[in-house]
């Protein structure tokens, strides 16, 4: 697999791509989009050229039924416009679940039944989640009005664009067109390059050096679980903390990396993360986490199931099976469910208490206090972390067994070598059931350290659009601006910001010392 944090695409693919696209610049459009598309399959196909066939085949046939659909649309032909949408959907999702779903169904059926029925072995193609919606959402765009004057080339650098092609961020065909047709800039940026890799060495050491670094300090714990072992509740904190660290900086520095290549070619993509953890409430943390995977799930999901339209109680259900789909959409795994059925109560919660709130005066003015604002803060974080368990968890069994031991109810247990911390107070802690043991406790010591200094950076730091605000780095996926707020820290053309730049690159590729596949590869 050729991944961001790796030398091959460092030092090799990715500069001779751009260098590649830049040269054929004179030959015009069709060159440029040519090698963009070569590349991006080359890309793919490194990992498993077999699969180049299905992704040609789901660009080709999305494209032919899309060119249909626009046709229909034209005509104003309601009842085939709606039967070529219904067949271009229906296919791509039993493409879809037949590669990620497949062995999944069989397994609940085996488990209803009793039958010993299996798929086999099959392999889940990279990124299939990825197009698959993109390409869903192209073709319910065409139905609801949008008319694509797309052409086959284009299309298909819109689905295969590397950058993004096998995590993200899902774009709509509307954000990239207008790069793509007449592709912007003719001739290299140097502004462009240097914006784009400033972002994208500030996501290699998200990922290479703060994800990767505080990896080794989650796999314990939930292996530990797994296996039936009592975590008790400073370690079942320690493990459940860092994997919210590890995935917060993991998923954010693949989009900046992938935000970052798309801009040294002078494409923009939508802002995908922007400071989950700072959420004050579960709504704006969704606001905030994987953008444009909750926007999908609010334009061709929530609406089409009804959305607000219907009164309240319709409201909340449509929202609970939208984030059911979306815990679904991450993996073929109850536990993923569950993680979408926790966050869709969440989403209930919070809107049934913005309605209230409104209601009651007396809850608008607490809501506005610093004391409300900051106890809000820590509650979502909170409400998030437990999520998290079973988001990481194999099986319910381990999740259980974490959420017991981070509830106390495995014990609790501090290294011997603090014990001259507390000194007179260690017999008021022996009667809260926290006792003395683990050695040194050194990992434990170690995780926290991790742990407080990430979630330092995550909740005190500016993110990357921030940082870069006055250059414009991205588009902007929802309704919030999360590029103003920024007092400190904004990235210009400068010596000192070069200087800075360089660094990070060094520490960045110094960091990349074993191949690591970014987390939500996998979804």
């Amino acid at each position: 697999m050729l991944l961001f944090n790796s030398y091959q695409f460092i030092f090799v693919f990715f500069p001779a791509t751009l260098a590649l696209y830049f040269l054929v610049a004179r030959f015009g459009r069709t060159a440029k989009l040519g090698t963009i598309l070569a590349a991006s399959l080359f890309f793919y196909g490194w990992w498993d050229v077999r699969f180049l066939a299905l992704l040609a085949l789901s660009i080709l046939g999305n494209y032919a039924i899309g060119q249909r659909l626009t046709r229909e649309v034209e005509k104003e032909n309601a009842g085939a416009g709606r039967a070529w949408l219904v067949l271009g959907v229906t296919l791509n999702l039993v493409v879809l679940g037949v590669f990620k779903y497949a062995n999944f169904f069989a397994q609940n059926v085996d488990w209803v039944a009793g039958t010993h029925f299996t798929f086999g072995h099959i392999i889940l193609p990279l990124g299939i989640s990825f197009f698959t919606f993109e390409q869903i959402g192209y073709l319910a765009d065409i139905k609801r009005g949008h008319i694509y004057r797309a052409d086959l080339l284009s299309y298909a650098v819109f689905v295969s664009f590397f950058p993004r092609l096998v995590a993200g961020p899902i774009l709509r065909y509307s954000e990239i067109e207008p790069q793509l047709t007449p592709l912007g800039k003719s001739r290299f940026s140097m502004d462009d390059l240097a914006i784009g890799l400033t972002i994208f060495f500030i996501g290699l050491c998200k990922k290479a050096f703060l994800a990767d670094g505080i990896a080794p300090f989650v796999a314990p714990t939930f292996s530990a679980a797994t296996g039936g072992h009592s975590v008790d509740f400073f370690v079942a904190w320690g493990g459940v903390l860092a994997y919210t660290c590890q995935l917060y900086f993991d998923f954010s520095g693949y989009s900046d990396m992938a935000i970052g290549a798309a801009r040294c070619f002078g494409i923009k993509f939508p802002v995908n993360f922007a400071s989950p953890y700072k959420a004050g409430n579960i709504v704006e943390f969704w606001r905030r986490w994987h953008m444009t995977l909750s926007r999908f799930l609010r334009d061709y999901v929530y609406i089409t199931l009804g959305g607000n339209r219907r009164g309240p109680i319709r409201r909340y259900a449509n929202l609970f099976i939208t984030m059911l789909l979306g815990g679904l959409w991450h993996g073929a795994n109850w536990t993923f469910v569950c993680w979408g059925g926790l966050h869709g109560s969440y989403l209930m919660i919070n809107h049934g208490w913005n309605a209230a709130a409104v209601r009651a005066s007396w809850l608008g003015r607490l809501r506005a206090s610093l004391a409300w604002r900051i106890f809000a803060h820590l509650l979502t974080f909170f409400a998030v972390v437990v999520g998290w368990v079973f988001f990481r968890s194999p099986d319910f069994g381990t999740a259980i067994h974490l959420l017991a031991g981070m509830s106390g109810l495995h014990g609790a247990m501090l290294p011997d070598g603090l014990q001259f911390l507390f000194g007179p107070l260690r017999g008021e802690l022996g009667h809260l059931g926290i006792t003395f043991g683990m050695g040194s406790g050194s990992t434990l010591l170690a995780t926290y350290g991790w742990v407080a200094a990430l979630l330092a950076v995550a909740f005190l730091m500016p993110n990357t659009q921030e940082f870069l605000a006055r250059y414009q780095p991205s588009l902007v996926a929802s309704g919030l601006d999360h590029t103003k707020h920024i007092l400190y820290g904004r990235w210009s053309f400068s010596p000192a910001w070069a200087v800075a730049g360089g660094a990070l690159a060094f520490v960045g590729v110094i960091s990349i010392t074993r191949v690591s596949e970014f987390l939500y590869w996998q979804f």
